[in-house]
This record gives structure tokens, C-alpha cells and sequence, in this order.
């Protein structure tokens, strides 16, 4: 992160059934365990959003519960996906973080304290949620 610049918080949506990792359900047991096991991922995108090393990308989970329940920091930009997908052309890179996520893990943050309208796949966290993140993350 180049200096003067802030970190960007990001909400990362999760459908458990339509999204997976490693052919896995990406549910908050099956992350929290990745978390531990093998950290470094890259996660797809739809579109390139102004994301830079450092930020941090807090996972909600659609299924069963609407919550988030894992953070993790992000090693780069976006780039596009080799090979191209034109649903989603672009990937991410970044490391779970291990015991943040175990708190999240145990102590959810719920929809309605996000202040979440309309949900996309990556939208910023709104400063109020970002509180109630940071605090239940340990960080």
C-alpha cells in the first residue's frame, strides 16, 4: 500500500452452494478451516473494483445464516482471470486470517448490522458496520 492511503473494507459475498472452493461448499466452517490449512486463495470477481494490497475483504455467508463470519487481507489488485470467463472475468488474491476469523466464527455479524440494501457480490462496508467488524474480529 503506497503511503497516505487508507485501507478499504469490503463485504465479499458467499453463496454456499453456488460458490465453492476446491469443489467444497464455501460455508463458514469449511472457510475457517481454509483459514488454518492453506490461507492464500484468490476469490473471483464480477467486475474490477478498486481494491489495493492491505484492504480487507469480510466474507458473508448467504446460507444458513445471513452473516459474516470470516475476513481476510488482500496480497494485490485485481487481474483478469487466465482463463477469461466472461461471467467472471477477474480474480483476486488474498490470505484468510486465521484468528479473526475464529472470532467472527463464534460471534457472527448479522445482516441487519451491516446495514446492507441491495446486495452484490463486493460492495464497501458502511462506517457503522465497520465498527461492529472490527471490534468482533479482534482487530
Amino acid at each position: 500500500m503506497a503511503t497516505g492511503e487508507t485501507v478499504q473494507d469490503w463485504i465479499y459475498i458467499l453463496h454456499p452452494s453456488k460458490d465453492t472452493l476446491d469443489g467444497e461448499p464455501s460455508d463458514k466452517d469449511t472457510v475457517r478451516r481454509l483459514a488454518h490449512q492453506d490461507p492464500e486463495r484468490d476469490f473471483w470477481l464480477s467486475r474490477r473494483n478498486r481494491m489495493n494490497p492491505g484492504d480487507r475483504l469480510w466474507f458473508f455467508f448467504t446460507s444458513p445464516d445471513s452473516e459474516v463470519a470470516a475476513v481476510a487481507d488482500l496480497m494485490g489488485e485485481p487481474y483478469e482471470a487466465d482463463p477469461p470467463d466472461p461471467e467472471f472475468p477477474y480474480r483476486v488474491d488474498v490470505t484468510l486470517l486465521s484468528g479473526p476469523t475464529d472470532a467472527l466464527h463464534g460471534d457472527p455479524v448479522g445482516r441487519d448490522e451491516l446495514e446492507l440494501g441491495q446486495v452484490r457480490s463486493v460492495q464497501k462496508v458502511k462506517p457503522a458496520a465497520l465498527k461492529i467488524l472490527l471490534e468482533r474480529a479482534g482487530l
